[in-house]
């Protein structure tokens, strides 16, 4: 394979190049551009190290291609032209000022063999590879390009192992060996750039997994030192155990309905909470992704539920999540186990329903989802298409799944948030009541049962609550 074959004609990366060529500018396509083409995989960023004004050539491509221009780093000089490629899709071309002056330098200051692959947009057919990083990639393997490349960056050990499960690739021996040498330098990395790489090796599937192998390089303890506390309890395998049962649930859902798996949400739920895992947090996060985290730093703990919340929400606070999704986090690791209390009783209760949404809100439904697969890892039950059926309470945590999805995607305006009744100033007048928290307290009151179906009308709701009076 040559150069060429990975700037097809007509696409953003050729017509860029031919941009560059016009105007005689020195540059290379480098980085994960090359990488993932020769991977045979989609790249939606282009990168190029130019001689000279970066910034300047990505205001240029910008304007040329009636895109945005975004400045990356006044400082280095580095700039950033969005666009849209053949098929609509978002692209990023980047622009970085050559390293050193020459390619060969700039490739040496790289984080991996497989991201120091450059092409000169002046010869598209010839590769510059002086680490062999297409013989790396060949062998499935990411190794560092120097034994400097994670000290001069310590967020490549995280990059490493994000690498490694994206790509499905291993870390060669020694580039591990130097890891865990230099994993306890990523305390001084800023806590946005660890937030951003640990929430990407999360989002990768086999996430448990991933988390176990950062654990056994020494990163794990300084990215997330509330680790220590769930090894600490024992929880630590269980805690895995959950998160690897909540992806192969997740994976399980996205399938067709069959005969012999009878999810919860086989019918017209399947999409909705499909739909509602998928969505994006205030930190542009999928809430798959932190419900998988936040299921981690809860280590299985139902009883000690505050400290359990305390944890996730010092995690979550000190790695800059938003405050969005640290209230997400704290909900959930607030409400861990309150669907398996409710489960034990002997009838779930409109009011129960009621209740619980109203306590936990949208992140009930992440919940519902985390309670299944709880069960499942409780169990010992891997959730493939036959052991789920074997599984001897899947039944019953089924249905029990089903009442409350049902309740809250078909009856939401009657069980989880009935219209209001009456209000404050009702009770005032009727009841010459003051203002002041037993106000709140019986408007509550009158929702509970409104949510029951005790109560339906203005009059009754005025009935309850002079029988509570």
């Amino acid at each position: 394979m040559t150069g060429q074959n990975l700037v097809p004609q007509g696409s953003v990366a050729a017509r860029v190049c031919r941009f560059l060529q016009d105007r005689s500018a020195r540059a290379y396509l480098v980085g994960g551009y090359v990488r993932d083409r020769l991977l045979g995989r989609e790249s939606h960023d282009v990168d190029f190290a130019v001689e000279g004004d970066a910034l300047g050539l990505a205001r240029s491509v910008a304007d040329w291609m009636h895109g945005a221009f975004v400045p990356l780093d006044d400082e280095r000089g580095t700039g950033r032209a969005v666009t849209r490629d053949e098929h609509g899709q978002r692209l990023f071309v980047d622009f970085a000022v050559l390293q050193g002056g020459d390619i060969t330098v700039d490739l040496s200051r790289r984080d991996f063999t497989i991201d120091a692959i450059a092409l000169d947009i002046s010869d598209l057919s010839r590769f510059i590879d002086p680490y062999d990083g297409r013989g790396d990639l060949e062998a499935g393997l990411v190794r560092a390009v120097s034994e400097a490349a994670f000290r001069d960056d310590p967020l490549r050990t995280l990059r490493a192992v994000r690498l490694a499960a994206e790509l499905s690739l291993r870390i060669e021996p020694r580039t591990e060996e130097w890891i865990r040498r230099d994993a306890g330098l990523i305390a001084a990395v800023s806590a946005e750039r660890v937030r951003d790489e640990l929430s990407k090796i999360v989002a990768q599937p086999g996430a448990a997994d991933n988390l176990c192998y950062l654990d056994e390089l020494g990163l794990l303890e300084v990215v997330l030192p509330e680790t220590e506390s769930i090894k600490e309890a024992g929880r630590f395998e269980r805690s895995l155990e959950v998160v690897r049962a909540l992806e192969d649930l997740y994976t399980i859902i996205l399938q067709p309905p069959t005969s012999n798996l009878q999810l919860p949400t086989s019918n017209l739920h399947s999409d909705r909470l499909l739909s509602h895992l998928s969505q994006f947090t205030s930190g542009d996060r999928q809430r798959l992704v932190l419900l998988k985290l936040v299921t981690f730093l809860c280590g299985g703990e139902r009883k000690r539920r505050n400290s359990a919340a305390r944890r996730v929400g010092l995690a979550l606070r000190r790695l800059r999540f938003s405050r969005g999704e640290v209230d997400l986090g704290r909900a959930i690791a607030a409400h861990w186990g309150r669907l398996g209390r409710l489960r034990a009783a002997e009838a779930l209760t409109r009011r129960d329903v009621y209740r619980f949404f109203r306590d936990t809100g949208e992140a009930g439904l992440d919940l519902v989802f985390l309670f299944l697969a709880d069960q499942l890892a409780a169990q010992g039950v891997s959730p493939d298409l036959g052991q789920i059926g074997a599984a001897g309470l899947w039944e019953e945590d089924s249905k029990f799944a089903t009442a409350l999805l049902r309740d809250y995607y078909e009856r939401h305006t009657e069980v989880i948030s009935p219209p209001k009744l009456i209000g404050g100033g009702d009770l005032m007048e009727t009841f010459g009541l003051e203002e002041g928290p037993r106000l709140g307290e019986l408007l509550e009151a009158v929702r509970e049962a409104q949510a029951a179906g005790e109560i339906r009308t203005r009059r009754e709701a005025l009935d309850y609550v002079r029988g509570l009076l």
